[in-house]
């Protein structure tokens, strides 16, 4: 009787102190699970993902009967973009670079450039119903490098572009309708766009000689882009070096990524608001031509859209190497490109890059 009872206590004691522990990791359990309920375990606040890397290729022909050269060409670049996202702020930023150049083995022009590009957009949003944003957006377009069109001419090449000649500067509030991460499309009836010629009163000097009778190189760069107004005369007044407008604007982006494929893409279009139904002869100090008649703004009206359309996709192939497929479309309204024959107008501008290198997604 006595070792039964001892028995029966010692058991009753372990049953108490196990459940105290129960109860104690119970306990504990409890307020883990609080902690945890704290903790923000939806999407990062920032966000930042890109592409960065060098494209080459070489080319070597010996006896080739369809003709050509030798060639070595190198394309450096880097898309880039970081998202900032909490409760009802929203704001993106997106940063494309990149610059090409070309050797050829020719007798003339065998250093050529063969890309070259800065374009920033940043636009920041407030929530105010769901997936919409009152939206603020800035950007800004340029390149890094001086421009030929090449001609066989050396150093005597036809200037076309510098840095900042052009720049395009957009500085626009709307609304921007972004359903996730991957799409946004931006709308604004209030969207003022710059463009800007700007050229060195040093570089005018050095330049002096090539453009006598056109009046100098900032001259030619300003006729070209645009960036002058008529004066009371009708005729052209070249001293300001930005050309402003005031007008509509539509931008949309992708950003998407599945495994080792990022894709992204951008879209621009900017038509001002301008209509100036006076027309004029631009023959009109030649009685013996035939009359031309065109609108003062350079055919810059309302309807007539500028556009920018970029395309890039790239794979990452094992840890370094990567393939890329780049596009640009172009299109502006009063920007005059010459064909070979020397005939100038408006044309649709259109690039693509193929190339396999080294390169980083993050």
């Amino acid at each position: 009787m006595f070792l039964a009872c001892m028995m029966a206590s010692m058991m009753a004691h372990a049953q108490e102190v196990d459940k105290e522990k129960v109860q104690t990791q119970a306990e504990a359990a409890a307020e883990a699970l609080k902690d945890l309920k704290k903790v923000d375990t939806g999407d990062q606040i920032w966000k930042f993902t890109g592409v960065t890397g060098l494209n080459a290729a070489a080319t070597s022909l010996s006896n080739w009967a369809a003709g050509g050269n030798d060639n070595v060409n190198g394309v450096l670049f880097g898309r880039m973009r970081l998202l900032y996202h909490k409760d009802k702020i929203a704001w993106d930023s997106n940063l494309d670079l990149e610059y090409g150049m070309s050797y050829i083995d020719q007798p003339h022009d065998k250093v050529q450039k063969s890309s070259d590009r800065i374009k920033l957009n940043t636009k920041v949003g407030y929530e105010f119903a769901k997936k919409w944003y009152a939206t603020a957006l800035v950007g800004f377009n340029t390149q890094f490098a001086l421009g030929r069109s090449y001609e066989g001419k050396g150093d005597d090449n036809p200037i076309i572009s510098k840095f900042m000649a052009p720049a395009y500067t957009d500085v626009s509030v709307g609304v921007d309708w972004k359903p996730n991460d991957i799409i946004s499309v931006y709308a604004s009836p209030i969207a003022g766009r710059f463009t800007t010629v700007a050229v060195s009163d040093a570089m005018n000097r050095e330049y002096r000689d090539l453009y006598p009778e056109e009046g100098g190189i900032e001259r030619v760069l300003k006729e070209k882009y645009a960036v002058w107004k008529y004066d009371d005369n009708d005729n052209k007044d070249y001293s300001m070096n930005t050309r402003a407008e005031l007008g509509f604007s539509v931008k949309a982006a992708l950003n998407y990524s599945i495994k080792d494929l990022k894709i992204t893409s951008t879209l621009g279009l900017y038509t001002p608001y301008a209509y100036d139904k006076k027309e004029i002869n631009i023959y009109k100090n030649d009685p013996e031509k035939t009359p031309v008649y065109r609108y003062r703004d350079n055919n810059r009206r309302i309807g007539n859209f500028d556009v920018d359309w970029d395309v890039a996709l790239s794979y990452q192939l094992f840890k370094c190497l990567q393939m890329t497929f780049s596009t640009s479309m172009k299109y502006y309204n009063g920007v005059m490109i010459a064909d070979k024959d020397g005939n100038e107008a408006e044309r649709v501008q259109f690039k693509t890059i193929l190339g396999v290198g080294v390169g980083y997604n993050f």
